[in-house]
Parts: C-alpha cells; sequence; structure tokens
C-alpha cells in the first residue's frame, strides 16, 4: 500500500510495481497547466489516478486535509465520474508540485475557501477520463464497439451479452491505451454521488486514532526539540547559558538559532523543561514599548481623517444636512488562531536530502524556505503534508516561520528532530488576525433607507508582501483588499457611497485568519445596518429586504434562514433574536442568532444560518463547516482577544483566552439554498455573519448596543430590559 505521504516518484514506483496498475495523468484548468508547463518538465505536468488490479482506486490530493472535508468532496467528484463503488476510493496526499499550485497563482496551498471551486471540473474530468479509457479496454477485451458498454459501479458491463468486467480486470489493458479527452461529463440530472450527504472519507482513521498528524510522526531515533524565544517581536538574543538546561535529564543539546535558542532531547517533556530552564536576555526590538490599548486609542485617531478610497459612488459628503444622520465606530481585536493541534514540524535530513512531515497549508512557500535554510536545491527536499488538527490560516504563514525553524534545527543534527511549539508559544507566536477600526456614518432618506453611506476602515495589511499581493493589492491605491474586502463590495443599495483606508503597519505579525477581513467588516457593516434599522423605526429583516432589491442570493439566504428561525414569531420571556447576512468568498451566508442574559452574560441559545455556495457537492461537509464555523466565530465574539502591553502578548492558553465550551455552544441548524451555480466557498464564509448577528440579538433583548468585541467588553443588564 502507498503511504498517505507518499511522492510522486514513490506513486509512480508503487503502480509499476502492481501488476496491471492504471497511472492516469489528468491536467488540471488551463491556467493552472501553463503554470505548471513553465517551471517543470514535461513529465512532471500530472496529478495522479490509479486504478490497481484489484479494483482499488488512489487519487492524489494536492490540498490539505484540515478538517474541512477536501479528501471527501474531491473523492465524490472523481467518484461520480469515474462510476466507481466510494469505499474503493483512497486518497492521499500529493508531493509538492507546481501542477497543484492554486490556479492563476504560483503557490500549491489551501485556503480562501478554494478547494471545492478549484476542484469541480478538475476532478470530474480526471474520472470521466479514466472512465474512457476504461471503457476503451473493455471494448477490446469484449470484441464489442464502445457505444455498447457502460460504466456502472467499478465494472464495465456489456447489457447485450450481460457479460461484465471489473475495473481491476482492465486496468492493465487500459494502462496501454493512449491518453483521451474526458468526454462529455455528465448531466446533474445523472448525478449518483453529487449532492449526496456521503460520509467522510477520513472519518475512521480519526476516530480510531490512525490518522496520522504532525505530532504522530515517529522515526527512528527522533528527537524533539522546543525553542526559547522572544518575549516581544523583533527583539534578538544577547547571551544564554546552556547549562542548566543541559543539567535536565533527556536533554542531549542546546543550540542558538535564527529564532532564539533550541533544546534537543529524547522526549518532549524534557526539550521543555530544558528550555523552560533556560534564561536568555535578549536585545530590544521594534515592538518593545508597543501597546495595544494604545493602537486602540491611534487608530481611532486615524478613522476620523482621510483615507485611501477603495469605492466611491455618489457624494454623501453633498446630502442636505437636515436628514437624519447616524454615526458609529466599532472596534475589534487582534486574534489567535488557537488550532486544536500545536504547531510543529518534523525535519530529517539524510544523504538523499531533506525530508520534512507537517501538517501545513503552505506548501510551495514552505519548500522554497526550506531550499533556503538547507542549502539544498528544491529537489532534494520532500514536504510530506499530514492531516492539520486545525488551520484556519495559521497554517498557511507565507514566511513559513514554523518549518523554517524546524530546518533550522533539526539541520545540525544526524537525527531527525521535530520542532514542537506548546500552546503557550503558539499563542504568543505571532501571526495574528490583525486589530481594526471602523468609523461608519449613514445618511437616512425620508424612506428610512441609506441614501448616503461613508466607512473609513484602519487596520493592519496582511497579503502585501506575500506571494498573493498581485492578486490582492491594487497597484494605484497601494491597499491590501483584505483590509477593506466586505466594506467596499457593500451589496446594499446605497446610491452614496464612500470608503476609505488606512493600511496601517505594526510591528506586530499578522496573517489571514479564517474569513480574513470579512470578520472585522462584517461586525461593523452588519450591526450598523442594524442601527439604521432602528433609528428609521423598521424591522431589521425588512430593511435588509428593501436594500437587497436586485441581490437574488443575498435575498434567498436571508429569507430562507429567517423563514426556518420563525423570524417575527413569539419566544419566549427573556429572549431575543438577531440577525446578519454577509458574502466573502462567493458565498452568502444569512445567519439568525437566539440570545438570553444570565447575570449579565449573554448567552446564545440557536443559531440557523442559510448559505447560497452554488451545487451542494456534500450537504454533510457544508452543515459541518457553517457549524464549525458559527462555534470558531462565536468564540471570537464572546471572548477571543490578544493583547499586547510592552509588546509582550499578555494571553497564555485557553484559561485566558477562552473558546466557546460544550455546555455553552448553540444549537446550529444549517441550511441550503438549492442551486446549479457552479460551487463556491464554504469552510470560511459561515464565520463572518455571527458577531453581528449576536450583537444585533442583544440589542433588541437589552437595549444596549455593543460596538466593541469581544463581547464581555459590553456591560449588559443582569435581566432583560
Amino acid at each position: 500500500m502507498l503511504a498517505p505521504d507518499a511522492s510522486r516518484r514513490e506513486f509512480l514506483k508503487s503502480a509499476g510495481a502492481a501488476a496491471g496498475a492504471l497511472v492516469l495523468g489528468f491536467v488540471l484548468p488551463a491556467g493552472a497547466r501553463a503554470a505548471a508547463r513553465a517551471a517543470t518538465t514535461a513529465a512532471d505536468v500530472n496529478a495522479f489516478v490509479r486504478i490497481d488490479s484489484d479494483g482499488a482506486v488512489t487519487l492524489q490530493v494536492g490540498k490539505s486535509e484540515m478538517g474541512q472535508g477536501v479528501f471527501t468532496g474531491y473523492a465524490q467528484l472523481l467518484g461520480e465520474e469515474l462510476e466507481v463503488d466510494w469505499q474503493t476510493v483512497r486518497v492521499v496526499s500529493a508531493p509538492v508540485a507546481p501542477v497543484y499550485n492554486v490556479p492563476g497563482l504560483p503557490v500549491q496551498f489551501t485556503g480562501g475557501s478554494m478547494s471545492v471551486r478549484t476542484g469541480f471540473d478538475a476532478m470530474r474530468q480526471a474520472g470521466a477520463a479514466a472512465r474512457g479509457l476504461l471503457i476503451d479496454a473493455a471494448a477490446i477485451e469484449l470484441g464489442v464497439p464502445a457505444a455498447e458498454l457502460v460504466a456502472e459501479t467499478g465494472t464495465v458491463f456489456h447489457a447485450a451479452s450481460g457479460r461484465r468486467l471489473g475495473y481491476g480486470a482492465l486496468a492493465s489493458r487500459a494502462a496501454t491505451l493512449p491518453a483521451r479527452a474526458p468526454g462529455t461529463l455528465k448531466s446533474p440530472a445523472d448525478w449518483k454521488l453529487i449532492g449526496k450527504p456521503l460520509k467522510r472519507v477520513d472519518t475512521r482513521a480519526k476516530v480510531n486514532g490512525t490518522a496520522g498528524f504532525g505530532l504522530d510522526v515517529r522515526l527512528k531515533n527522533l528527537h524533539y526539540a522546543m525553542v526559547a524565544r522572544a518575549p516581544s517581536f523583533g527583539a534578538t538574543l544577547a547571551s544564554f547559558d546552556p547549562e542548566p538546561a543541559r543539567a535536565i535529564p533527556g536533554v542531549v543539546e542546546v543550540v542558538e538559532v535564527p529564532s532564539g535558542v533550541a533544546v534537543i532531547a529524547t522526549n518532549t517533556w524534557a526539550a521543555r523543561r530544558g528550555r523552560d530552564a533556560l534564561k536568555p536576555t535578549w536585545h530590544d526590538g521594534p515592538a518593545t514599548g508597543f501597546s495595544s490599548s494604545a493602537l486602540a486609542k491611534s487608530y481611532a485617531i486615524l478613522a476620523a481623517l482621510p483615507g485611501a478610497v477603495a469605492r466611491s459612488s455618489g457624494d454623501p459628503a453633498a446630502l442636505p444636512k437636515e436628514l437624519r444622520r447616524l454615526d458609529a465606530d466599532y472596534v475589534t481585536p487582534y486574534l489567535a488562531h488557537a488550532a486544536m493541534e500545536p504547531l510543529n514540524c518534523c525535519v530529517a535530513f539524510s544523504a538523499a536530502g531533506c525530508d520534512i512531515y507537517a501538517g501545513t497549508q503552505m506548501q510551495t512557500p514552505d519548500l522554497m524556505a526550506a531550499t533556503a535554510v538547507a542549502g539544498l536545491p528544491p529537489e532534494k527536499i520532500r514536504i510530506h503534508t499530514t492531516y492539520l488538527g486545525g488551520g484556519f490560516g495559521r497554517r498557511a504563514a507565507a514566511a513559513s516561520d514554523f518549518v523554517r525553524e524546524a530546518v533550522a534545527v533539526a539541520k545540525k543534527f544526524p537525527y531527525p528532530v521535530m520542532t514542537v511549539w506548546s500552546r503557550e508559544d503558539d499563542m504568543k507566536g505571532g501571526y495574528y488576525r490583525p486589530q481594526a477600526h471602523s468609523r461608519l456614518t449613514a445618511t437616512l432618506g425620508s424612506d428610512g433607507l441609506p441614501v448616503g453611506w461613508t466607512h473609513t476602515l484602519v487596520g493592519q495589511p496582511v497579503i502585501k508582501g506575500t506571494p498573493f499581493a498581485a492578486m490582492a493589492v491594487d497597484p494605484k491605491t497601494g491597499l491590501d483588499a483584505t483590509t477593506h474586502e466586505g466594506a467596499s463590495d457593500l451589496p446594499y443599495k446605497i446610491e452614496n457611497m464612500r470608503v476609505e483606508v488606512h493600511d496601517d503597519l505594526q510591528p506586530v505579525p499578522v496573517l489571514w485568519w479564517r474569513s480574513v477581513g470579512h470578520s472585522n467588516s462584517a461586525f461593523a457593516v452588519e450591526s450598523f445596518i442594524d442601527e439604521c434599522a432602528h433609528l428609521a423605526g423598521k424591522d431589521p429583516l425588512a430593511y435588509r429586504l428593501a436594500l437587497l432589491a436586485g441581490q437574488p442570493r443575498h435575498l434567498a439566504a436571508l429569507k430562507l434562514a429567517a423563514d426556518k428561525a420563525g423570524w417575527g414569531s413569539p419566544l419566549p420571556k427573556g429572549r431575543a433574536r438577531g440577525l446578519a447576512v454577509h458574502e466573502s468568498f462567493n458565498s452568502v451566508v444569512a445567519q439568525v442568532a437566539e440570545v438570553s442574559i444570565g447575570n449579565g452574560v449573554p448567552q446564545v441559545h440557536r443559531v440557523v444560518a442559510a448559505i447560497h455556495c452554488g451545487v451542494a457537492i456534500n450537504p454533510n461537509l457544508i452543515a459541518q463547516q457553517l457549524e464549525s464555523a458559527v462555534t470558531y466565530g462565536l468564540s471570537a465574539a464572546l471572548y477571543g482577544e490578544i493583547t499586547l502591553e510592552d509588546g509582550v502578548v499578555q494571553q497564555s492558553n485557553f484559561n485566558d483566552y477562552p473558546v466557546v465550551r460544550h455546555a455553552a455552544a448553540p444549537a446550529v441548524e444549517a441550511y441550503i439554498v438549492p442551486s446549479t451555480d457552479p460551487p463556491t466557498g464554504v469552510g470560511e464564509p459561515g464565520l463572518p455573519p455571527i458577531a453581528p448577528a449576536v450583537a444585533n440579538a442583544l440589542f433588541a433583548l437589552t437595549g444596549t448596543r455593543a460596538r466593541r468585541l469581544p463581547l464581555s467588553h459590553t456591560s449588559f443588564p443582569a435581566t432583560p430590559a
């Protein structure tokens, strides 16, 4: 059997060793194919499907599986056209190769809720091409025209004679035939797998403990390392005494590395004790003296000043002064990714090169970083992508910080070394969702609807300086789209609108966090729309419906969520509903939250979420992602906050960076708007609406408006108004 972290060479070797195996090279869409051909030899411009002589199907996937279900979705798409027994499709992680790059970008990575969007056609075409070859092989074996044959459940069937050949029996013959075009894909009316709530392919392994995550890697003579890093960002090592660490049983070495001081031991506990015994001194860095509270004050000042224009239509400033006006400021903090599995990376140097085992979202930058640190050519470095115990963007660092560090540590030793981060290391290690400030002004017409809208955003850009800058940074304004996404592309029909931005660089490392800029903008926009509706004396749902005329996808999601939540129907005393709708990653999600107050503390009981995401490949996966996004976003809305004093992060673990526990988790109902449109994003769009939906519900309940997250900063009455 092929190991889940098999390289391309191993994949081909195992295929050749398996008698009668069909290895199919299928090309991805034109953009990815062109990019791959520009960077590799013709022999490399393929991704692979293998059908063994026993009929088993193996698919190599160039995306990271971090719980979002991409392995299942891709296998489902392949199996639909291949006409194969669902249980025979086995999915393995692909190596790093340009053919797996995101179409239009020179990077292999997983993020942006793009996986199914970019693989929808490619996976189906791969299945159709393989099916065609198998039918051609059966036509030769049976001596009948291919037009008389049909593929079904892993076999090719000739109805006239009743003869049937399994894919395994045909693999050897099919392997000798020339490659062919996929042909016509199935009509949606003929789909058997797409649209069905099939079980995940990774569930059994994750339940029985056989799934391989980064921390599960075990190599011969494996050692473990933990690193003492600077307490503030950008500080540099001044001095350290290795002897206290060396005195710890199990510690074998203490070495300086670019990120600090690494303690190498035979087990993680010894490595941690040794690391904690060190008392290094540090030279001040650019973050010394930095305070997140002082930053909030400076952002409030910046928000009152003109910024770079991200959107302008009409002239909000020229509207009559006698019209009703509303002004509000919304503030959101730095946030940690706080994935279940802390960062880790195992590196093994040998005469054959360097093997890296990591749960990563960013294979290409990791490969380039490893090349630079190891001093080896790319072909000598092999990245084995394990399962990820959560990513949320942290394992997609363009700087490849945790991989770069692990390679620097292991390079010094003749045995493999796994560099492990503790929860505290992970929490204090940087790359947060940026802190942000929004100032909004609305001018209401005689009907109470906005005729003017201005929005000034202040925040730290996350894409500038990364491989993605070309697609997200405006060459004219220099603005990073992630700072103002969800604000400059509002669907609401408002004639006079102006959105301005201050991209503010700070010494705190920031990174995309699940839904990126949308988590900031949705809270501000959807809370402010609710404020406008209240000022106008109108129902928040009716208000939005009026502003969304001509936006059928938004209307469909909003109406579905409101209907399923029973909007307008009576609730038990002490409860109220709030709603929000937001588009991100080409999908629209509407949510209705039902809340109460207990001793001044918000409690969320029920969340109804409706998504318009095009054709639903697997409704179960979509529901799971909506549930996950609601819970993750609710943790941030209720509690999440990273603060810094004198450049030092104050939070360390879940005791002071709490997340929603089971007892506080609401019931989440997920609904999908029926659609035949091409699929759009699912992994992230469910997050942005939850904070404003809850905040709006709390206002409906208490009359207190929350304009700062987390909600713990707002004092709600002990009992509702």
